[in-house]
């Protein structure tokens, strides 16, 4: 049986992020330091460990199969590619950052301004929808320094946190756009492949799913039933299970943890008690 060759980011967070959802979704990689290709032990799949910025192209050329990639990459390089499922994991967005002392009012301060980027393309773009003209200078890491050395009047990068544009002097001011890991595939995907690529992505849609709910348990008096039901998002409806307590009920519920607090005040409100809230692995559905 063919495996089902699937790229990964060398190291970094991104590559963290990429193997622990292999290992949720049940495949088991063996993998050394320095190691560039890796099979699975119980799934046919291998996984190849490359530079993020040479991805795209090896999906274009078919040489892998599939990749977890972060969005902003193949925005900047992967025309053509086909994103089937955004993983939400690993996010950030690439922004437009001036030292702090400028004073900057809009996008159109940029006319006639030097840029230093990694992202040439993303940039041309946006400074095209914008109608602004600026002269790039494509630098491949450590873009933070071009303005202090006198490179570049501003920069576009990747940015997390926000503390490495503080730590040399940067304020961001144009947020082009936010990005997140997704699972990308190459349109020279063969038939028996997508079977492998459907399953392992039925999987990480359970994960998925789990990561973003609650299971949670109370009990409440069969008075107050309903009205608990009532604030309950649930899958379908809630489980309600009489207690040995004559006159109480347990119910059972999945919440979104976006709505978690806001829903288990309203539980209290109405009258629930012993809430016990648990993690869910993975929920199939």
């Amino acid at each position: 049986m063919s495996k089902l060759r699937i790229a990964v980011q060398k190291s970094g967070r991104l590559n963290e992020d990429s193997m622990r959802i292999l290992k949720d979704i049940g495949i088991s990689i063996d993998n050394g330091i320095d190691q560039l290709k890796a099979s699975a032990r119980n799934f046919p799949v291998e996984v190849f460990y490359l530079r993020n910025g040479d991805i795209p192209q090896y999906l274009k050329d078919g040489v892998v199969d599939a990749a977890i990639i972060g969005e902003n990459v193949l925005i900047e390089k992967g025309a053509g590619i086909n994103v089937v499922e955004k993983l939400g994991f690993s996010t950030c967005r690439v922004c437009i950052a001036v030292p702090k002392t400028t004073n900057y009012n809009s996008i159109k301060d940029l006319e006639g301004q030097r840029i230093a980027t990694s992202y040439p393309n993303t940039v041309e773009m946006y400074l095209k929808e914008n109608g602004v003209n600026a002269n790039l200078h494509i630098i491949n890491g450590s873009v933070e320094i071009a303005p202090n050395i006198g490179l570049a009047d501003a920069i576009c990068d990747i940015v997390s946190s926000g503390s490495t544009l503080f730590k040399n002097n940067l304020k961001e001011v144009e947020t082009i756009l936010t990005s997140e890991a997704v699972l990308a595939v190459s349109p020279k995907l063969t038939a028996e492949k997508q079977d492998i690529l459907d399953t392992i992505q039925f999987r990480i849609k359970s994960v998925l799913k789990g990561r973003d709910s609650k299971y949670v348990l109370l009990n409440a008096p069969n008075d107050k039933v309903q009205d608990i039901i009532n604030v309950l998002p649930g899958m379908k409806s809630p489980t309600v299970l009489p207690l040995a307590e004559e006159g109480w009920s347990s119910i059972h519920s999945v919440i979104s943890k976006n709505e978690f607090w806001n829903v288990i005040d309203d539980l209290k409100a109405k009258g629930a008690q012993g809430i016990l809230v648990c993690p869910i692995e993975k929920m199939v559905l």
